[in-house]
């Protein structure tokens, strides 16, 4: 993949407004009214520094005149200025720091908002790929941004005013060839910077993103160090991670050998600067302007006029030094605002398809649910419907299902089997509307949550907190009627009463790394005490119980059915077939097949059945063929189980 350059353009521009727009929501708003007052200092330092500047010349003449009394008053007003000076400094830095935390905390809460939003985060991590890294552009290039802008926002903003003042000032002292000799100057050096600013743009963009992958790498291994342990991976890993790091590293060069060039230009202007002004006001001495003065009168003279020609030299160069400053913060914003950009352009995607999906499946509502007798609970409608969908995996040609219709019926658990591979947790990521399938679509009739279809994914998810947490994830105490009781009574069910003691209760947060602290068989049961303490009325197992006994898996899927929880499971053992009526098996050629389960005696590990019907069923359910309509084709009659038509598909 050909990667884009970054510049100093026009998409910069557009980028780092809209940013701006999110750092200053209102013209009346925190950052604002900082932001004022910012300038406010700004302008009162620069009236500060303008006296500060003119007391060297001032003692020339008072000390070329002996003058004792000007000499002390004029000793204590210099005093009172410079301490003033030191005071409003230090102000503007304090007011900048804390300028530079509300706009990280404004960019961080604006970008989390869009990045938290239904799924977005998985499209933008998983399915779309067009960014790199964005946890690394919402944490570390989202504060180098704030830091850099915090530094450069006063210069750049006043600046103008000091040219347009210092300009007045150096004209009126040498003439017109004070201000154009400094204006020539900076045209000059702003033509190079420009030049040699755009690959360091580029370059900045590139290590950032190389950072971010030596970064996860990283963190690949600290996450799953255990595992890389078994298979002795420390000499792989490290090659890998060493080419991480090279990479990063010839960045990291081009980088500075650009920088090199780029630092030796704005070093130039600062020094040929501090001469420059010298040279100007040298003109109308040699002509003879000043030739009435005493030597005492022209001293001061020239250090109050050096002093203006200088300092107009320095607003200058001080816009010029801010180039290293101005491209790295080019280069993270360029970063940030294609983030923003692609999450506008999927969040737009995912609204036009919002009318497939269940409304509001991120809204966090109240889980109460009562839950009526299974004759009630059988007339309620199916948690969803997939009609004649298609499916593969996202921006791929490749087919791992075609035409499938099926449905999860309350009362009815259905078991989905078939190869690593075949699509099922591809299934279950198609009915959660992860990715959108190719053909069909699926009527969403409940809200996906803990009120109504419930995931425990194939790996589970832990989130930072206490096990209260953890047991409530994804609501909080705020969402949920507090009720320890059946917390500690599902932990006991699963067998963890043990964590209640490591922890030391349920509100006890340890800070620490889930993943790290529990085997996968804990994980999966705790998962479990989430399931059961929401309490939802379908949920979708995805190889939920592959870490646990069998007696324990047992005591899970009695569990789900004592409280009422339709199941749709994906497992390969044939203990958990007895607990599922009806069996989904997906080919390996796209086709499949839905029929009552068959005993898991009369069936092997593949799924493969004998003469009851079930698993792959080499000729254990009625052969009938996909005739469109939902119903067995002419070679033979679809099969009718708790009132649901069923049939299958061979590609």
């Amino acid at each position: 993949m050909v990667q884009a350059k970054f510049r100093f353009d026009l998409i910069f521009f557009k980028r780092f407004l809209k940013l701006c727009s999110w750092m200053f929501p209102s013209m009346c708003s925190r950052a604002a009214i900082m932001t004022y007052f910012l300038l406010l200092l700004s302008f009162l330092e620069q009236v500060l520094i303008y006296f500060i500047g003119v007391i060297p010349s001032e003692y020339l003449q008072i000390l070329g005149n002996s003058n004792k009394q000007a000499f002390t008053t004029h000793t204590i007003r210099s005093v009172f200025l410079i301490l003033a000076e030191a005071f409003t400094a230090s102000m503007i830095t304090f007011v900048a720091s804390r300028l530079y935390i509300s706009w990280r905390h404004s960019l961080c809460r604006k970008l989390h908002q869009s990045y938290f939003s239904s799924i977005l985060y998985y499209h933008v991590n998983v399915v779309d790929g067009t960014v790199d890294n964005p946890d690394q552009r919402i944490t570390q290039d989202v504060d180098r941004l704030s830091d850099t802008f915090s530094k450069v926002f006063v210069p750049l903003i006043i600046s103008p005013f000091k040219i347009g003042y210092y300009m007045y000032k150096a004209s009126s002292a040498t003439g017109y060839i004070g201000p154009v000799s400094v204006l020539v100057f900076f045209v000059i050096f702003t033509i190079i910077n420009k030049f040699l600013m755009t690959p360091v743009i580029h370059y900045v963009y590139q290590q950032e993103q190389r950072e971010g992958n030596f970064r996860f790498k990283h963190m690949q291994m600290r996450v799953c160090a255990e595992s890389a342990a078994f298979y002795r991976a420390g000499k792989v890993e490290e090659v890998k991670a060493n080419q991480k790091l090279d990479q990063l590293i010839s960045t990291q060069k081009r980088l500075i050998n650009w920088e090199l060039a780029l630092n030796f230009s704005t070093k130039s202007a600062d020094y040929l600067g501090s001469i420059l002004s010298y040279i100007a006001i040298a003109f109308p001495i040699f002509l003879g302007d000043y030739k009435d003065l005493s030597p005492t009168e022209v001293s001061a003279l020239i250090s109050k006029n050096a002093f203006v020609s200088i300092y107009l030299i320095n607003c200058f160069t001080t816009l010029i030094d801010q180039a290293n400053s101005v491209t790295d913060m080019a280069g993270t914003a360029h970063r940030i605002g294609q983030l923003a950009e692609v999450m506008g352009r999927l969040r737009s995607d995912q609204e036009q398809q919002e009318g497939r999906g269940f409304p509001g499946d991120d809204d966090p509502s109240s889980i109460e649910l009562s839950v009526g007798s299974a004759q009630e609970m059988h007339t309620m409608e199916p948690a969803f419907e997939v009609e004649s969908v298609t499916y593969g995996p996202p921006k791929s040609s490749t087919v791992l299902c075609r035409d499938l219709t099926v449905q999860l019926q309350s009362g009815s658990n259905v078991l989905v089997t078939g190869d690593s591979g075949c699509g099922k947790s591809s299934l279950f990521r198609v009915i959660a509307g992860l990715w959108r399938p190719t053909a069909g679509y699926v009527n969403r009739r409940l809200q996906q949550g803990p009120s109504g279809l419930m995931y425990l994914p194939q790996k589970p998810y832990l989130t930072t907190g206490s096990l209260r947490d953890q047991i409530l994830f994804p609501h909080t105490e705020a969402d949920v009627i507090p009720d320890d009781e059946r917390m500690y009574r599902y932990l006991s069910v699963t067998g963890l009463d043990k964590l209640l003691d490591r922890l030391g209760g349920l509100d006890v947060d340890k800070d620490w790394n889930w993943y790290d602290e529990l085997s996968p068989g804990e994980m999966q049961r705790l998962s479990f005490v989430r399931l059961f303490f929401h309490k939802p009325r379908f949920a979708m197992l995805d190889e939920a119980t592959s870490q646990v006994s069998q007696e324990m898996e047992s005591t899970l899927y009695l569990t789900c059915r004592d409280l009422g929880i339709t199941l749709m499971s994906i497992g390969h053992r044939d203990s958990i077939r007895c607990y599922h009526p009806l069996t989904l098996h997906i080919h390996g050629s796209a086709a499949w097949r839905l029929g009552p389960t068959a005993s898991s005696s009369a069936t092997d590990g593949d799924g493969r059945g004998g003469g009851g019907g079930g698993g792959d069923g080499d000729g254990s359910w009625p052969e009938g063929k996909r005739d469109g309509t939902g119903q067995g084709g002419e070679d033979g009659p679809g099969v009718e189980v708790a009132g649901v038509q069923f049939s299958e598909s061979e590609s």
